[in-house]
């Protein structure tokens, strides 16, 4: 076993074969009230979102649409369906234009201000709108940006600008692309997403524009169906936000000029191609773990190969540890993860084992034409103290053993669950069979305690859906990510595969981690080094962006199958006996019910620091990853898509 230098890139996995789970047929029934989804501190720390819609009421939006109602007919329909989705109080606007004037490129208008929700007074507002004039798209997303609040002090949160148009700009200036690009480019969290109403040729194209300018997604609506469900997505998208917590620092752009941390949780952001410096102080005997994750808009604009990478530096003699995650697909962005340690050899001899001042540096690598907005970074800094003296630990854990692919999984009835907005609030399960909903371009977060000796294995399947006609040839995907409590993610180590194709029928994956050894740190595989601390770890699942062409219904359908293998050992220790309570002496984890009494010890320290065993951390470890896809799936679903489809988002 060794230390070493460690460097982690994601790599792609293999596209699962063969039969796939069967899921539940049908909608799935209705989940839990948003508010039941995390810890009320996390939530109320997260509610710095908000949104305003701009209706087009032009003109044309007096035309049939098909259905023997008028396009407004059918867009106050759709306008009331979302509003009654919203949660409760969701900061909520709306603008319209041309609806006051025949002509005029300075008609647009704030009929309801950006304001707590009040779904009575947002319908009866809609209603009252009659289509007439010109499309002064350009001049309405500028002052629909302003419209919108600006956080709190400290805040991270969505503001959310939501166009639904039935054509382009008919005044010119402000070119709406332009003015999306300026927008997009200004501060952190601003989003414009666009819908596009029965509209085809430089109509889309404008509309695609702007939304991948402003960081957001274009939905395509050929039909009063299709607006109301992207309408929902798009604007329940903006509400279930990333909910960050952390002190607020500034990372320098040189090394000599880096803040310096204490073990913690921060934010700050990273704009495309920037490095960021912190300095920390560490000992000759604790690990140290870093992680840092990025929050792009959902769906933004991304390559394949744009990266998040972290490393830790010692000085003038260079890196003690480095790793680079990257999105792998590019149909659009989600939160990534990018950690690394220092861990000291056994021998404790190399020059990273001293004690001294570190560097601990982010970097942002971003091709052209990617989302060029600042993402928000969410970084968490842990020490894990070293054994005391004569306690000799366990052997490492560095094989799946039972845990495996072929593991037998729980068959339960499923249990509705709705799973967090990013590690800050992710829901807590544990075994069983869970079942829940998710958007397009969203990642859903759950957390599972394991202890000593124990290992997390899960399957996720993704639902069959009814699907929009004309697109047998359009794929998406479906991924998951597993993180230790120190937020490391954790590659499949050639056992499992962490994305698959979802075109509507049903598609699984199979993950998981090897058991919890003190000595895995030692280890040099990228699967095992990281599962060396007790606590929460953390299951992402991720939607990819184009399932909003291929699903009827607004959220698809997911099931978990969620098992902790293995006896929960009362500490490290080679020969710690078996953890007493629920679980510790059946070779497997119970963790039916989160909120029963007696829980393990692994749970009972899942809390804090993420339940790493770190030091002097007030907050959660938390963030989100943008799970893994194979360069062949990529490949082949382009080229697939590419020759086959009419109708594609923007990314």
């Amino acid at each position: 076993m060794r230390a070493g230098s460690h460097r982690r890139t994601v790599r792609a996995g293999t596209l699962i074969g063969g039969a796939l789970f069967a899921l539940v047929a049908g909608a799935v029934p209705a989940v839990a009230a948003p508010g039941e989804t995390g810890a009320a501190d996390v939530a109320a720390s997260g509610g710095s979102g908000s949104l305003v819609m701009v209706l087009d009421s032009s003109g044309s939006m007096g035309d049939d649409d098909g259905t023997g109602r008028t396009r407004m007919e059918s867009a106050r329909a759709a306008v009331g369906t979302v509003v009654d989705a919203l949660p409760e109080g969701h900061p909520t606007g709306l603008r319209v234009y041309g609806a006051d004037r025949s002509q005029g490129c300075t008609d647009t208008r704030l009929v309801r201000p950006v304001r707590k929700l009040d779904r009575t007074a947002l319908k009866r507002a809609v209603a009252a709108v009659r289509p007439r004039g010109d499309t002064p798209i350009g001049l309405s997303l500028r002052k629909a940006a302003r419209d919108l609040p600006r956080p709190a002090a400290g805040a991270v949160g969505t503001r959310t600008v939501l166009l639904i148009s039935d054509g382009e700009d008919n005044c010119g200036t402000p070119q709406p692309c332009e003015v999306a690009g300026q927008l997009g480019k200004e501060g952190v969290g601003l989003r414009i997403d666009t819908v596009g109403f029965q509209v085809r040729g430089a109509a889309r194209e404008q509309l695609e524009c702007v939304a991948q300018a402003g960081n957001g997604r274009y939905y395509d609506a050929p039909d009063a169906e299709a607006l109301a469900r992207q309408l929902q997505r798009a604007a329940q998208l903006s509400a279930d936000g990333y909910r960050f917590r952390g002190e607020r620092v500034t990372g320098a752009a040189t090394a000599g000029r880096a803040p310096a941390l204490v073990p913690g949780q921060y934010l700050d952001t990273i704009g495309p191609g920037e490095k960021r410096y912190y300095s920390v102080d560490l000992d000759a005997v604790s690990t140290a773990d870093f992680a840092a994750t990025a929050v792009p808009q959902p769906g933004a604009a991304v390559d394949t190969f744009d990266a998040l990478s972290t490393r830790i530096e010692y000085d003038e003699h260079g890196s003690c540890g480095t790793d680079t995650a990257r999105f792998l697909q590019k149909e659009g962005a989600a939160p990534l993860t990018s950690a690394v340690a220092r861990i000291r050899s056994e021998e404790g001899t190399r020059t990273c084992d001293r004690a001294g001042r570190y560097r601990l540096v982010v970097e942002r690598q971003s091709k052209k034409g990617s989302d060029a907005a600042r993402w928000p970074l969410e970084l968490v800094y842990g020490v894990e103290a070293p054994l005391d003296q004569g306690v000799t630990p366990a052997q490492s854990q560095a094989e799946y053993g039972r845990g495996g692919r072929e593991a037998v999984l729980p068959t339960d009835d499923p249990r509705d669950v709705r799973g967090g907005t990013g590690f800050n609030d992710a829901r807590r399960i544990g075994r069983g069979v869970w079942r829940d909903r998710i958007l397009p371009s969203q990642t859903l977060w759950y957390k599972v305690p394991a202890g000593w000796g124990q290992q997390v294995r899960y399957d996720v399947e993704f639902a069959n859906e009814p699907t929009v006609k004309g697109t047998a040839a359009t794929y998406s995907y479906g991924a998951t990510q597993l993180y230790t409590p120190a937020r490391h993610p954790l590659a499949g180590g050639g056992e499992f595969t962490s994305a698959t194709m979802y075109d509507g029928r049903p598609s699984a994956l199979a993950m998981g981690g090897v058991p919890v050894s003190w000595t895995n740190r030692y280890e040099d595989r990228g699967n095992v080094q990281p599962v060396h601390a007790r606590g929460g770890f953390y299951i992402s699942v991720t939607l990819g962006a184009r399932a909003a062409e291929i699903a009827e219904n607004p959220r698809i359908g997911l099931v978990l199958r969620v098992s902790v293998l293995g006896a929960e050992r009362t500490g490290p220790q080679h020969g710690a006996p078996v953890a007493a309570g629920p679980g510790g002496g059946t070779g497997e984890a119970t963790g039916n019910d989160p909120h029963k009494k007696g829980e393990s010890a692994a749970s009972a320290d899942s809390g804090g620091a993420g339940g790493a065993g770190w030091t002097g951390i007030a907050v959660a470890a938390g963030a989100a990853v943008m799970a893994v896809l194979i360069a062949v799936f990529v490949y082949v679903r382009n080229r697939r898509g590419a020759a086959a489809r009419t109708t594609r988002g923007s990314a």
